[in-house]
């Protein structure tokens, strides 16, 4: 009877531990928003990738890194600043005035020290914390995710980045107790999020003009970090359309030849 007792109590525990845990994770699904890279023949929204990747160099890029990218894609087909005239893009100039913007450590010299120097295109960018204690300890414990594969790595991808960047400013439901260094974000799971609201109206100043609204901000980055994620969509999505092509011509090949051979042949 005891050990009935012990194994009750014990598997009354597991499941209120897994119902805690499902609780916490809880979120809101993402607002449905069509991005103009969605669908198999679409593009990414140049302005808006350029617009985006503003944004995360004027906002993000003071808490996020960007690993898996170097300055250079910028500058490749199918990237944000990408010209024609500049087949290498490490003669793009203004992938190079971009890099420029960084400050790259690098070495050693001939001393044996290391120094810093300007970026170049080919330098990946640069992490804002020299290492992963630092960038706790400058964001009260959590560690900001590096976000050049985000919307891959994130549940809902691209309209949940949108709605995360969005979604500050709500109250939180009774019940929810927001502690120190912490924001009510209801498309985070678990409703509460270290990184506070990044944007408001009027933050930054686009250079064509568009007015930037935190709607607007969020469209851009997402767009921008979309392509971060992807760099060569668009010339996947091309080869697989004349893929396409070829295998409708080629099934049209067969069967004419099957028609062909099996016409003399007497059924």
């Amino acid at each position: 009877m005891r050990l009935i007792r012990t194994l009750f109590v014990a598997a009354t525990g597991a499941l209120a531990a897994v119902g805690l845990a499902s609780a916490a994770g809880e979120y809101r699904k993402p607002e449905d928003h069509r991005f103009s890279f969605d669908g198999p023949f679409s593009t990414f929204d140049r302005g808006a990738v350029q617009r985006g990747f503003y944004v995360f160099n004027q906002v993000c890029a003071a808490c996020h890194s960007l690993e898996h990218l170097a300055i250079r894609h910028l500058g490749q087909p199918g990237g944000p600043f990408h010209d024609p005239a500049y087949p290498n893009p490490n003669d793009n100039p203004v992938v190079r005035a971009i890099a420029a913007e960084y400050i790259v450590e690098d070495g050693p010299d001939e001393y044996g020290d290391m120094f810093e120097r300007p970026g170049r295109p080919a330098d990946r960018f640069p992490s804002p914390y020299a290492n992963e204690a630092q960038g706790r300890a400058a964001n009260n414990g959590a560690y900001p995710p590096d976000l050049s594969i985000i919307t891959r790595a994130r549940h809902y991808g691209a309209p949940y980045i949108r709605s995360l960047m969005m979604g500050y400013g709500e109250e939180p439901p009774e019940g929810v107790t927001v502690g120190a260094g912490l924001y009510y974000n209801p498309y985070f799971p678990g409703g509460l999020i270290a990184m506070p609201p990044q944007f408001e109206d009027g933050l930054l100043t686009y250079n064509d003009g568009t007015e930037a609204t935190v709607e607007q901000m969020a469209n851009d980055v997402t767009e921008f970090l979309a392509w971060a994620s992807d760099p060569h969509m668009e010339q996947r999505k091309r080869l697989g359309l004349m893929v396409l092509a070829y295998l409708v011509i080629l099934c049209g090949l067969l069967f004419f030849t099957y028609r062909q051979i099996w016409s003399k042949v007497k059924h």
